[in-house]
Protein backbone atom coordinates (compact mmCIF):
# COMPACT_ATOMS: atom_id res chain seq x y z
CA UNK A 1 0.00 0.00 0.00
CA UNK A 2 1.40 3.66 -0.91
CA UNK A 3 1.55 6.12 1.87
CA UNK A 4 1.65 10.04 0.86
CA UNK A 5 1.90 11.68 3.69
CA UNK A 6 5.13 14.00 3.23
CA UNK A 7 6.65 15.60 0.55
CA UNK A 8 9.37 13.14 -0.26
CA UNK A 9 6.37 9.95 -0.78
CA UNK A 10 5.07 11.28 -3.40
CA UNK A 11 6.34 10.48 -6.59
CA UNK A 12 8.44 12.44 -9.03
CA UNK A 13 7.28 12.47 -12.80
CA UNK A 14 9.85 11.48 -15.76
CA UNK A 15 10.11 13.45 -19.15
CA UNK A 16 8.95 10.61 -21.78
CA UNK A 17 11.68 11.23 -23.94
CA UNK A 18 13.97 11.77 -21.05
CA UNK A 19 16.06 14.83 -22.81
CA UNK A 20 17.79 17.38 -21.07
CA UNK A 21 15.57 20.68 -21.17
CA UNK A 22 16.24 24.64 -21.19
CA UNK A 23 15.00 27.88 -20.07
CA UNK A 24 15.57 30.64 -22.34
CA UNK A 25 14.35 34.18 -20.94
CA UNK A 26 12.89 36.79 -22.77
CA UNK A 27 12.19 39.17 -19.71
CA UNK A 28 14.25 42.06 -20.97
CA UNK A 29 13.73 41.13 -24.41
CA UNK A 30 9.95 40.28 -25.21
CA UNK A 31 8.88 41.48 -21.05
CA UNK A 32 10.21 45.11 -22.18
CA UNK A 33 7.43 45.21 -24.79
CA UNK A 34 4.54 45.67 -21.87
CA UNK A 35 2.51 48.64 -22.49
CA UNK A 36 4.42 50.55 -19.03
CA UNK A 37 7.03 49.17 -18.54
CA UNK A 38 10.63 50.74 -18.64
CA UNK A 39 13.34 48.52 -18.31
CA UNK A 40 16.67 51.20 -17.31
CA UNK A 41 20.18 49.56 -17.63
CA UNK A 42 20.35 49.13 -13.80
CA UNK A 43 16.87 46.95 -14.10
CA UNK A 44 18.49 45.21 -16.85
CA UNK A 45 21.71 44.62 -15.00
CA UNK A 46 19.70 43.07 -11.82
CA UNK A 47 17.35 40.71 -13.83
CA UNK A 48 20.53 39.16 -15.41
CA UNK A 49 22.12 38.69 -11.65
CA UNK A 50 18.83 37.12 -10.48
CA UNK A 51 18.57 34.96 -13.37
CA UNK A 52 22.04 34.13 -13.06
CA UNK A 53 20.96 33.31 -9.27
CA UNK A 54 18.22 31.15 -10.36
CA UNK A 55 20.19 29.44 -12.99
CA UNK A 56 18.77 29.88 -16.19
CA UNK A 57 20.52 28.61 -19.11
CA UNK A 58 20.44 31.95 -21.92
CA UNK A 59 19.17 35.57 -22.23
CA UNK A 60 17.54 37.02 -25.17
CA UNK A 61 18.20 40.97 -26.00
CA UNK A 62 17.82 43.92 -27.91
CA UNK A 63 20.91 45.46 -29.11
CA UNK A 64 19.02 48.67 -31.63
CA UNK A 65 20.21 51.08 -29.71
CA UNK A 66 22.37 52.75 -27.11
CA UNK A 67 20.94 51.91 -23.87
CA UNK A 68 20.11 48.15 -25.37
CA UNK A 69 23.43 47.62 -26.39
CA UNK A 70 25.13 49.89 -23.24
CA UNK A 71 22.74 47.10 -20.94
CA UNK A 72 24.52 44.04 -22.69
CA UNK A 73 27.90 45.61 -22.53
CA UNK A 74 28.05 45.26 -18.62
CA UNK A 75 26.23 41.82 -18.73
CA UNK A 76 28.85 40.59 -20.66
CA UNK A 77 31.45 42.54 -18.56
CA UNK A 78 30.60 40.77 -15.79
CA UNK A 79 31.32 37.15 -17.65
CA UNK A 80 28.70 35.11 -16.17
CA UNK A 81 28.79 31.53 -18.27
CA UNK A 82 24.73 31.50 -17.70
CA UNK A 83 22.90 33.09 -18.94
CA UNK A 84 24.10 33.53 -21.93
CA UNK A 85 22.95 36.49 -23.69
CA UNK A 86 22.02 36.14 -27.13
CA UNK A 87 20.86 38.27 -29.81
CA UNK A 88 17.48 38.95 -31.81
CA UNK A 89 17.18 40.24 -35.14
CA UNK A 90 14.51 40.99 -37.94
CA UNK A 91 14.97 38.66 -41.50
CA UNK A 92 17.29 41.31 -42.98
CA UNK A 93 21.30 41.53 -43.24
CA UNK A 94 21.08 45.21 -42.10
CA UNK A 95 19.80 43.49 -38.03
CA UNK A 96 22.27 40.66 -38.48
CA UNK A 97 25.46 43.35 -38.65
CA UNK A 98 23.90 45.13 -35.47
CA UNK A 99 24.46 41.80 -33.95
CA UNK A 100 27.80 41.13 -35.13
CA UNK A 101 28.72 44.73 -33.53
CA UNK A 102 28.26 43.75 -30.51
CA UNK A 103 31.73 41.91 -29.29
CA UNK A 104 30.90 38.64 -27.31
CA UNK A 105 26.93 37.60 -28.76
CA UNK A 106 28.03 34.01 -30.25
CA UNK A 107 23.92 33.17 -30.91
CA UNK A 108 21.13 35.65 -32.37
CA UNK A 109 17.35 34.65 -33.22
CA UNK A 110 15.69 35.24 -37.07
CA UNK A 111 12.49 36.41 -36.76
CA UNK A 112 10.00 34.97 -39.82
CA UNK A 113 6.65 35.21 -39.87
CA UNK A 114 5.37 32.43 -41.33
CA UNK A 115 1.40 32.83 -41.43
CA UNK A 116 -0.54 34.09 -44.62
CA UNK A 117 -2.08 37.08 -42.17
CA UNK A 118 1.23 38.20 -41.29
CA UNK A 119 3.31 37.32 -45.17
CA UNK A 120 0.24 39.49 -46.51
CA UNK A 121 -0.72 42.24 -44.64
CA UNK A 122 1.57 42.49 -42.06
CA UNK A 123 5.00 42.52 -44.18
CA UNK A 124 2.99 43.26 -47.16
CA UNK A 125 5.54 40.38 -49.38
CA UNK A 126 4.13 39.30 -52.57
CA UNK A 127 3.82 35.61 -51.23
CA UNK A 128 5.14 32.74 -49.27
CA UNK A 129 7.98 32.21 -51.57
CA UNK A 130 9.38 35.95 -51.25
CA UNK A 131 8.89 35.52 -47.42
CA UNK A 132 10.95 32.38 -47.38
CA UNK A 133 13.77 33.47 -49.99
CA UNK A 134 14.04 36.76 -47.43
CA UNK A 135 14.41 34.05 -44.56
CA UNK A 136 17.00 32.17 -45.73
CA UNK A 137 19.39 34.75 -47.03
CA UNK A 138 18.87 36.30 -43.50
CA UNK A 139 19.95 33.06 -41.82
CA UNK A 140 22.63 32.18 -44.13
CA UNK A 141 24.52 35.50 -43.71
CA UNK A 142 24.46 35.08 -39.87
CA UNK A 143 25.77 31.50 -40.36
CA UNK A 144 28.48 32.38 -42.93
CA UNK A 145 29.38 34.88 -40.09
CA UNK A 146 29.43 32.09 -37.40
CA UNK A 147 26.44 33.06 -35.44
CA UNK A 148 24.79 30.33 -33.93
CA UNK A 149 20.97 30.62 -34.88
CA UNK A 150 17.29 30.36 -33.28
CA UNK A 151 14.71 30.43 -36.10
CA UNK A 152 11.64 32.62 -34.40
CA UNK A 153 8.24 31.11 -36.89
CA UNK A 154 6.00 34.01 -35.78
CA UNK A 155 2.19 33.30 -35.57
CA UNK A 156 2.96 29.37 -36.76
CA UNK A 157 -0.65 28.34 -34.63
CA UNK A 158 -2.10 30.12 -37.62
CA UNK A 159 0.05 29.06 -40.52
CA UNK A 160 -0.15 26.23 -42.71
CA UNK A 161 2.51 24.16 -41.06
CA UNK A 162 2.01 21.17 -43.45
CA UNK A 163 1.85 23.27 -46.78
CA UNK A 164 4.83 25.38 -45.91
CA UNK A 165 6.35 25.95 -42.58
CA UNK A 166 7.27 22.20 -42.24
CA UNK A 167 9.10 22.19 -45.55
CA UNK A 168 10.63 25.48 -44.43
CA UNK A 169 12.27 23.89 -41.63
CA UNK A 170 14.00 21.56 -43.68
CA UNK A 171 15.59 24.24 -45.81
CA UNK A 172 16.33 26.08 -42.35
CA UNK A 173 18.15 22.83 -41.15
CA UNK A 174 20.03 22.13 -44.72
CA UNK A 175 21.81 25.43 -43.86
CA UNK A 176 22.12 25.19 -40.09
CA UNK A 177 21.80 21.52 -38.84
CA UNK A 178 22.43 22.79 -34.78
CA UNK A 179 19.58 25.73 -35.55
CA UNK A 180 16.93 26.31 -32.32
CA UNK A 181 13.43 25.97 -34.32
CA UNK A 182 11.12 28.67 -32.17
CA UNK A 183 7.33 27.37 -32.37
CA UNK A 184 6.05 31.02 -31.78
CA UNK A 185 2.67 30.76 -30.86
CA UNK A 186 2.10 34.60 -31.33
CA UNK A 187 -1.93 35.01 -29.93
CA UNK A 188 -2.21 32.06 -27.89
CA UNK A 189 -4.21 29.54 -30.25
CA UNK A 190 -1.99 26.90 -29.35
CA UNK A 191 -3.15 23.89 -27.32
CA UNK A 192 -1.33 21.44 -24.89
CA UNK A 193 -3.48 18.23 -26.19
CA UNK A 194 -2.58 15.60 -27.75
CA UNK A 195 -5.42 15.13 -29.71
CA UNK A 196 -5.27 18.42 -31.61
CA UNK A 197 -3.75 18.30 -34.83
CA UNK A 198 -1.62 21.69 -36.29
CA UNK A 199 -2.02 24.58 -36.72
CA UNK A 200 -3.40 24.75 -33.00
CA UNK A 201 -2.12 21.59 -31.85
CA UNK A 202 1.61 22.34 -29.72
CA UNK A 203 2.28 18.29 -29.15
CA UNK A 204 1.55 17.52 -32.97
CA UNK A 205 4.24 20.45 -33.94
CA UNK A 206 6.83 19.30 -31.81
CA UNK A 207 6.53 15.08 -32.48
CA UNK A 208 6.06 16.45 -36.30
CA UNK A 209 9.63 18.89 -36.17
CA UNK A 210 11.29 15.76 -33.99
CA UNK A 211 10.23 12.30 -35.60
CA UNK A 212 9.79 13.36 -38.64
CA UNK A 213 12.09 16.07 -39.77
CA UNK A 214 14.79 15.49 -37.39
CA UNK A 215 15.17 18.36 -35.50
CA UNK A 216 17.65 18.83 -32.79
CA UNK A 217 16.79 21.76 -30.77
CA UNK A 218 13.06 23.06 -30.70
CA UNK A 219 11.53 25.49 -28.75
CA UNK A 220 8.14 26.95 -27.67
CA UNK A 221 7.49 30.76 -27.33
CA UNK A 222 3.95 30.67 -26.12
CA UNK A 223 1.77 33.76 -25.12
CA UNK A 224 -1.04 33.31 -22.67
CA UNK A 225 -3.91 35.02 -24.47
CA UNK A 226 -6.49 32.33 -24.00
CA UNK A 227 -4.46 31.30 -20.47
CA UNK A 228 -2.84 28.03 -22.04
CA UNK A 229 0.99 29.68 -21.81
CA UNK A 230 2.55 27.94 -18.87
CA UNK A 231 0.61 24.39 -19.76
CA UNK A 232 1.83 24.77 -23.68
CA UNK A 233 5.46 25.27 -22.79
CA UNK A 234 5.57 22.26 -20.71
CA UNK A 235 3.09 20.23 -23.07
CA UNK A 236 6.04 21.04 -25.57
CA UNK A 237 8.55 19.89 -23.02
CA UNK A 238 6.58 16.50 -23.05
CA UNK A 239 6.42 15.65 -26.63
CA UNK A 240 10.41 16.32 -27.48
CA UNK A 241 11.24 20.08 -27.62
CA UNK A 242 14.13 20.98 -25.04
CA UNK A 243 13.62 24.44 -24.86
CA UNK A 244 11.24 27.20 -23.89
CA UNK A 245 11.10 30.95 -24.27
CA UNK A 246 9.44 32.62 -21.38
CA UNK A 247 9.46 35.83 -18.99
CA UNK A 248 9.58 35.87 -15.27
CA UNK A 249 5.88 36.84 -14.34
CA UNK A 250 4.51 36.70 -17.97
CA UNK A 251 5.29 40.31 -18.85
CA UNK A 252 4.73 41.16 -22.36
CA UNK A 253 2.57 41.80 -25.00
CA UNK A 254 -1.02 41.98 -24.58
CA UNK A 255 -1.92 38.81 -21.97
CA UNK A 256 2.42 38.22 -21.76
CA UNK A 257 3.83 35.10 -22.27
CA UNK A 258 4.74 31.93 -20.25
CA UNK A 259 5.39 32.66 -16.44
CA UNK A 260 9.19 31.11 -16.03
CA UNK A 261 8.68 30.89 -12.05
CA UNK A 262 5.46 28.29 -12.94
CA UNK A 263 7.80 25.96 -15.31
CA UNK A 264 10.75 26.20 -12.84
CA UNK A 265 8.51 25.60 -9.77
CA UNK A 266 7.07 21.91 -12.24
CA UNK A 267 10.40 21.35 -13.41
CA UNK A 268 12.16 21.56 -9.73
CA UNK A 269 9.56 20.26 -7.39
CA UNK A 270 7.20 17.62 -9.72
CA UNK A 271 9.96 16.12 -12.75
CA UNK A 272 13.44 14.30 -12.08
CA UNK A 273 16.86 15.87 -12.82
CA UNK A 274 16.01 19.24 -12.18
CA UNK A 275 18.04 20.26 -8.84
CA UNK A 276 20.10 22.46 -11.34
CA UNK A 277 17.39 25.49 -11.01
CA UNK A 278 17.24 27.30 -7.65
CA UNK A 279 13.95 28.98 -6.85
CA UNK A 280 14.45 30.61 -3.48
CA UNK A 281 15.52 33.91 -5.46
CA UNK A 282 11.97 34.20 -7.04
CA UNK A 283 9.82 35.39 -4.15
CA UNK A 284 12.66 38.10 -3.85
CA UNK A 285 12.89 39.25 -7.84
CA UNK A 286 9.11 39.35 -8.07
CA UNK A 287 9.32 41.80 -5.12
CA UNK A 288 11.79 43.26 -7.00
CA UNK A 289 9.64 43.75 -9.81
CA UNK A 290 6.78 45.01 -7.80
CA UNK A 291 8.50 47.32 -6.00
CA UNK A 292 11.33 48.59 -9.38
CA UNK A 293 8.99 48.64 -12.09
CA UNK A 294 5.13 49.20 -10.46
CA UNK A 295 3.95 45.50 -11.57
CA UNK A 296 0.89 44.39 -9.43
CA UNK A 297 1.70 40.84 -8.49
CA UNK A 298 -2.16 39.36 -7.86
CA UNK A 299 -2.32 38.17 -3.96
CA UNK A 300 -2.91 34.80 -5.54
CA UNK A 301 -0.75 34.65 -7.82
CA UNK A 302 0.93 30.76 -8.21
CA UNK A 303 4.66 30.99 -7.02
CA UNK A 304 5.21 34.23 -5.69
CA UNK A 305 1.45 36.13 -4.46
CA UNK A 306 1.42 37.08 -0.86
CA UNK A 307 -1.03 34.67 -0.28
CA UNK A 308 0.44 31.40 -1.46
CA UNK A 309 1.16 30.37 2.02
CA UNK A 310 -1.21 32.45 3.65
CA UNK A 311 -3.99 30.55 5.58
CA UNK A 312 -7.05 32.15 7.32
CA UNK A 313 -9.90 29.33 7.21
CA UNK A 314 -9.73 26.87 10.07
CA UNK A 315 -10.12 23.62 8.61
CA UNK A 316 -6.87 25.24 6.20
CA UNK A 317 -4.77 26.67 9.02
CA UNK A 318 -5.39 23.75 11.53
CA UNK A 319 -3.86 21.29 9.41
CA UNK A 320 -1.09 23.30 8.59
CA UNK A 321 -0.42 23.83 11.67
CA UNK A 322 -0.78 19.69 12.27
CA UNK A 323 1.38 19.00 9.32
CA UNK A 324 2.30 21.70 6.35
CA UNK A 325 1.84 18.86 3.49
CA UNK A 326 -1.82 18.84 4.40
CA UNK A 327 -2.17 22.10 2.71
CA UNK A 328 0.72 23.41 0.71
CA UNK A 329 1.97 21.44 -2.26
CA UNK A 330 5.59 22.52 -1.92
CA UNK A 331 7.52 23.85 1.33
CA UNK A 332 7.85 27.71 1.10
CA UNK A 333 11.56 28.06 1.54
CA UNK A 334 11.41 26.67 -2.04
CA UNK A 335 10.55 29.88 -3.62
CA UNK A 336 11.74 31.51 -1.00
CA UNK A 337 8.40 32.24 0.31
CA UNK A 338 7.48 32.51 3.88
CA UNK A 339 4.21 30.51 5.59
CA UNK A 340 1.47 33.28 7.31
CA UNK A 341 -1.13 32.49 9.16
CA UNK A 342 -4.19 34.92 9.19
CA UNK A 343 -6.96 35.82 11.36
CA UNK A 344 -10.35 36.27 9.47
CA UNK A 345 -14.09 35.80 9.05
CA UNK A 346 -13.43 31.71 8.81
CA UNK A 347 -10.54 31.49 11.16
CA UNK A 348 -10.88 28.89 13.60
CA UNK A 349 -9.96 28.28 17.59
CA UNK A 350 -6.84 26.84 16.30
CA UNK A 351 -5.06 29.99 14.23
CA UNK A 352 -6.08 32.02 16.96
CA UNK A 353 -4.37 30.29 19.84
CA UNK A 354 -1.72 29.90 17.81
CA UNK A 355 -1.58 33.78 17.11
CA UNK A 356 -1.92 34.41 20.68
CA UNK A 357 1.02 32.07 21.32
CA UNK A 358 3.37 33.21 18.75
CA UNK A 359 2.26 37.05 20.03
CA UNK A 360 3.15 36.09 23.88
CA UNK A 361 6.40 34.36 23.08
CA UNK A 362 7.18 37.84 20.98
CA UNK A 363 5.95 39.87 24.14
CA UNK A 364 7.71 38.06 26.69
CA UNK A 365 11.13 36.19 25.36
CA UNK A 366 9.56 32.62 26.92
CA UNK A 367 7.82 29.57 25.28
CA UNK A 368 4.22 29.82 26.32
CA UNK A 369 1.47 27.24 25.46
CA UNK A 370 -2.54 28.67 25.68
CA UNK A 371 -4.65 25.94 26.39
CA UNK A 372 -8.12 25.56 24.04
CA UNK A 373 -10.12 26.18 27.28
CA UNK A 374 -8.14 29.15 28.44
CA UNK A 375 -11.13 31.72 29.10
CA UNK A 376 -8.89 34.40 27.76
CA UNK A 377 -8.62 32.91 24.37
CA UNK A 378 -12.39 32.44 24.16
CA UNK A 379 -13.22 35.76 25.11
CA UNK A 380 -10.80 36.88 21.99
CA UNK A 381 -12.06 34.46 19.77
CA UNK A 382 -15.90 35.97 20.56
CA UNK A 383 -14.68 40.02 20.14
CA UNK A 384 -13.59 39.25 16.63
CA UNK A 385 -16.27 36.92 15.57
CA UNK A 386 -18.57 39.32 16.73
CA UNK A 387 -16.62 41.95 14.47
CA UNK A 388 -17.91 39.62 11.30
CA UNK A 389 -21.25 38.63 12.67
CA UNK A 390 -22.19 42.46 13.01
CA UNK A 391 -20.07 43.63 9.45
CA UNK A 392 -17.96 45.63 11.44
CA UNK A 393 -14.77 44.28 9.72
CA UNK A 394 -13.86 43.46 6.15
CA UNK A 395 -10.15 42.32 6.68
CA UNK A 396 -8.14 40.26 8.56
CA UNK A 397 -7.07 41.16 12.17
CA UNK A 398 -3.56 42.75 11.92
CA UNK A 399 -0.57 41.77 14.22
CA UNK A 400 -1.01 44.82 15.68
CA UNK A 401 -4.73 44.42 16.84
CA UNK A 402 -3.92 40.73 17.85
CA UNK A 403 -1.45 42.12 20.29
CA UNK A 404 -4.45 44.66 21.45
CA UNK A 405 -6.30 41.67 22.70
CA UNK A 406 -3.39 39.83 23.81
CA UNK A 407 -2.62 42.96 26.38
CA UNK A 408 -6.21 43.11 27.20
CA UNK A 409 -7.26 39.94 28.16
CA UNK A 410 -3.57 38.56 29.05
CA UNK A 411 -0.99 40.84 30.72
CA UNK A 412 -3.66 41.49 33.75
CA UNK A 413 -4.00 37.63 34.67
CA UNK A 414 -0.67 35.26 35.88
CA UNK A 415 1.28 34.69 33.09
CA UNK A 416 3.17 31.98 34.33
CA UNK A 417 2.79 29.25 37.37
CA UNK A 418 6.33 29.22 39.02
CA UNK A 419 5.41 25.75 40.37
CA UNK A 420 5.24 23.93 37.12
CA UNK A 421 8.72 22.70 35.88
CA UNK A 422 7.22 23.60 32.34
CA UNK A 423 9.05 26.97 30.83
CA UNK A 424 6.50 29.44 30.74
CA UNK A 425 3.02 27.42 30.58
CA UNK A 426 0.26 29.29 31.05
CA UNK A 427 -1.42 28.95 33.97
CA UNK A 428 -4.77 29.91 34.23
CA UNK A 429 -7.32 27.29 33.12
CA UNK A 430 -9.98 27.97 35.49
CA UNK A 431 -13.01 29.91 34.62
CA UNK A 432 -12.63 34.04 35.27
CA UNK A 433 -15.45 35.27 37.49
CA UNK A 434 -17.54 38.04 36.53
CA UNK A 435 -16.21 40.48 39.01
CA UNK A 436 -12.49 39.62 37.44
CA UNK A 437 -13.90 39.84 33.74
CA UNK A 438 -15.64 43.32 34.39
CA UNK A 439 -12.56 44.44 35.90
CA UNK A 440 -10.36 43.76 32.71
CA UNK A 441 -12.83 44.77 30.36
CA UNK A 442 -12.65 48.25 31.67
Amino acid sequence: MKVYESYEDLPKLKLPYGNDVYISDSTIRDGSQMPGIVLSREHKLQIYEYLHEIGIEKLEAFVFNKRDRDAVDLMLDIGYEFPEITGWARASRADIDKILEVDGLKETGILMSVSDTHIFSKMKLSGREEAEEKYLDALQYAVDHGLRTRAHLEDMTRADNYGFVFPLVEKIIEIDPDCIIRVCDTVGYGMPFVSVDEPYGIPKIVQHLKEEIGVKNIETHIHDDYGFGSASSIAGYWHGANWTSVTFLGIGERAGNSEMEKILLFLRDRVEGFEKYNLEPVTRFARFMEKELGLRVPRNKAVVGNNIFAHESGIHAAGVLKNPFNYEPYPPELVGGKRLLLIGDSSGLEVIRYKIQETLNDLLDIETIVEKDDPRLLNIQNEIQNLYDNEERVSCISDEELLGYVEKYFLYQPICNPGRTGRGKLKNKAKITDSEEKKVKE
